[in-house]
């Protein structure tokens, strides 16, 4: 009979439901007939507004129902991501929660018109809260959706929740998931925009992330120690975001990185250092950068460079399994030089082979005015890169962006020839180049029909920088007229060495005799190379440092040294080749101390984990990594900060605001 054969229904979804599914106790009520039925737990809110809502935990997630839940009784509870009204008497709702969406088939019964007039609607307002009860069952034929991963299924339900109504959205979401306001209006509404479901994976791969980031360096035997926010000034690099007392004329300052802290903490005998280290840089103007973020921070003593680069290896083989990708160790090496050299940038993509040769000696019978530096001795050269097979692609507008690209990165411009299929250079710096200076190049370069080549002159690695940016623009511009592959799923790591210690202020002075101050390349804590140290005193820029770069497809993702750990040696440094004052002299005193009471060799790294997530994430902004950002200028919209504070404020941390 029909009540027989409900109850053997009702025993068998018992027996395949899966434990995770069952989530709440459920009672067993005792109903007409024979048979007993599976009922959901039903909790009372205890609220005083007019409708008090039944709060049905959820059984299972939205996105994980499949064909193996059919016949199962389960309750979703999520936020309506579209409504679709089959006259009177049916609406299709597509419940969406963090784990995906389901569509849901809601009879309008006398219950559910009874909740539905509770709440004054008539139907499901887009993301409303709402919890569902009901049956999982196959979709007919021509209603499954092979786009959603539960396509195949829709819950029929009996029983409905209406936690919220929501009203007045400032936007609307697409099908596709995007938000439909501007930029502005998203960070506005962070809170709406994160319902997103590319938001909701990128949070939670962050979190997977970090979980395993904490679980490997506790497998290593590292010690997590949180170090101080609140710092004392010390101006390096960026500009610092500094934090008022009440002790008058005296200000915290927001730590740019925990570099001192974590090396005093290897003086203090903690060997194995880690943790998820907030940070804080006054950068605004910068569209791919945030005021505070997230490094992955370690410290180790008694280590060399290739113990460090060993455990930051070990570490990005577990992020990326991650996604399931295996990452091929040991990485490849290059030395800061080389990257100069032939890619022109010290974080090198060598996704792509295009790279720069030195074809200097080819000009040797070019006698036009252009190439009149090259006679001076004054170490001129010209650099250049061939793309091969993408000549007479670029239109006239898009050879500009690239003379654009190369007066951004100093030079004067950047010589364009296309190579058609006969052979011909085709370029107006073609009449000033002798046959014999074209048979040089041609040979050097290999030039072939439908070639592209660029040339750029320069002053030492001024060529070398042009080229570099352009090259990359270059790419830009053949991804987006599908001529190259965007290869966002080639993962290529890269360690850069051998940096220099130090540079000029003044990058336009290269003479040492000019007066101009040495800044650090990396950090004044970076060690010299033992070998390089006699030349503080006769050639600081020969000097190359213990530091190196983790790159991966052109984006340094971090970066570290092997620190000094002798106090004379660092004092060296500070005072007589960077030459710093007196009272910066001082603001470092804390460590010069330390280094003379005993600290053991020790070096470092930090990687960039917003940084790192947007790549993992095939985003170009490290914004959608991070759950409540800040515009490029550092404002955040959505709570109005930074914001001016009351008078009795400032008087309390002795500050006037100059009008």
């Amino acid at each position: 009979s029909r009540a027989v054969m409900l109850g053997v229904c009702a025993r068998v979804c018992l027996q395949a439901t899966p434990k995770r599914v069952l989530l709440s106790r459920q009672p067993r009520v005792k109903r007409q007939g024979a048979h007993t039925r599976t009922q959901p737990c039903v909790h009372r809110s205890y609220t005083a507004s007019a409708v008090s809502p039944k709060l049905l935990q959820p059984s299972v997630h939205c996105g994980e129902l499949r064909q193996a839940h059919v016949g199962q009784r389960v309750t979703l509870s999520g936020w309506v991501s579209s409504e679709r009204q089959m006259g009177k008497l049916l609406t299709f709702v597509a419940l969406r929660d963090g784990k995906g969406v389901t569509q849901v088939q809601i009879p309008t019964t006398d219950k559910i018109r009874e909740v539905l007039e509770a709440h004054g609607v008539s139907g499901f307002p887009m993301e409303s809260v709402i919890s569902v009860s009901g049956i999982v069952a196959l979709r007919p034929e021509t209603q499954v959706n092979k786009t959603m991963p539960t396509g195949e299924i829709e819950v029929i339900v009996d029983d409905l929740t209406i936690h919220n109504v929501a009203k007045n959205l400032p936007f609307l979401f697409h099908r596709q998931n995007t938000g439909a306001g501007s930029e502005e209006l998203l960070l506005q509404h962070r809170y709406l925009d994160l319902r997103q479901p590319y938001l909701q994976h990128n949070l939670r791969l962050r979190s997977r992330v970090t979980k395993r980031i904490r679980d490997y360096f506790h497998g290593e035997n590292f010690v997590e120690v949180e170090t101080p926010t609140l710092f004392k000034s010390t101006p390096e690099g960026a500009r610092e975001f500094l934090v008022p007392t009440r002790q008058k004329g005296k200000f915290y300052s927001l730590p740019q990185s925990p570099q001192q802290y974590k090396q005093l903490l290897m003086v203090g005998g903690i060997e194995k250092y880690f943790q998820l280290a907030r940070c804080y840089r006054d950068e605004s103007g910068r569209s791919d950068r945030q005021p505070e973020f997230t490094q992955v921070d370690l410290e180790m003593a008694f280590i060399s460079d290739k113990d460090i680069m060993n455990v930051i290896e070990g570490l990005l083989v577990q992020i990326w399994d991650e996604i399931g990708v295996k990452v091929p160790t040991p990485f490849p090496r290059m030395s800061y030089k080389d990257a100069m050299d032939n890619y022109g940038v010290d974080k090198p993509d060598t996704r792509f082979p295009f790279t720069l040769s030195d074809i200097t000696e080819a000009f040797s019978d070019a006698t036009a005015e252009l190439f009149a530096p090259l006679k001076t001795n004054e170490g001129f050269n010209v650099k250049a890169i061939n793309f091969k097979s993408h000549g007479s692609i670029l239109n006239k507008k898009q050879h500009q962006l690239l003379q654009e690209e190369a007066r951004k990165a100093g030079g004067k411009g950047v010589m364009i020839v296309d190579v058609d299929s006969n052979g011909e250079w085709k370029s107006a710096i073609s009449k000033h180049l002798p046959q014999e200076t074209r048979d040089k190049i041609t040979e050097s370069l290999k030039v072939e029909s439908g070639d592209l080549l660029l040339f750029a002159l320069g002053k030492g690695t001024e060529a070398n920088k042009v080229l570099g940016k352009v090259r990359l623009q270059v790419i830009s511009l053949l991804q987006s007229l599908e001529r190259l592959p965007m290869k966002s799923d080639v993962f290529n790591f890269l360690w850069v060495i051998d940096f220099p210690l130090f540079a000029l202020k003044d990058e336009k002075h290269q003479d040492l005799n000019s007066g101009c101050e040495f800044v650090s390349e990396h950090h004044p804590f970076t060690a010299p190379r033992d070998e390089d140290i006699p030349k503080l005193d006769t050639d600081p820029l020969a000097v190359r440092g213990q530091h190196y770069d983790i790159v991966l497809n052109g984006n340094e993702i971090g970066g570290g040294s092997i620190r000094i750990h002798n106090s004379d040696l660092q004092l060296k440094v500070l005072k007589d080749v960077l030459k710093l004052p007196e009272e910066r002299l001082n603001t470092f005193s804390h460590l010069l101390a330390a280094l003379s009471h005993g600290a053991p060799p020790h070096g470092g790294l930090a990687l960039g984990l917003d940084r790192i997530l947007s790549i993992l994430c095939n985003s170009p902004n490290i914004r959608s990594v991070i759950a409540f950002p800040k515009t490029s200028n550092g404002s955040e919209l959505m709570t109005g900060s930074p914001s001016e504070v009351a008078d009795a404020q400032l008087d309390d941390i002795f500050i006037k605001v100059k009008e």
